[in-house]
């Protein structure tokens, strides 16, 4: 029997498969920790990241002890999108990274999807 760890594993890159072999624009990629949030905007086919979030950065640090929750993953998915709307991105494919649609992943994905368009 797998452990959680490398199901989780397979099904992340399961999705990352898919995505990169239908899309060819970029991909707002999300990952967890047990402490943080980050979001990446990145181009696969000239391997880069454009534009990148967390709750590390200042803004969104100062908020709250705990950094994982819904709140500050709406604060980092709005600052993803303005570093998107500033970078001229309007179109991305969401990667969840194995993640469950549902909580902390819903937020800033809602967040994102005011200015960009998924």
């Amino acid at each position: 029997m797998r452990s959680a760890k490398l199901k989780f594993e397979k099904r992340r890159s399961r999705i990352r498969h898919k995505i990169s072999k239908t899309s060819h624009s970029v991909r707002l990629s999300i990952f967890k920790s047990g402490r943080h949030i980050y979001a990446q905007i990145i181009d696969d086919s000239k391997s880069i990241t454009i534009a990148a979030a967390s709750t590390l950065d200042e803004k969104i640090k100062k908020l709250k002890k705990s950094h994982c929750n819904i709140e500050n993953a709406i604060k980092v998915g709005e600052e993803i999108a303005k570093k998107a709307d500033s970078a001229g991105i309007q179109d991305v494919v969401f990667d969840r990274g194995g993640y469950k649609y549902h909580g902390v992943v819903k937020a800033l994905a809602d967040a994102a999807r005011e200015k960009i368009k998924f």
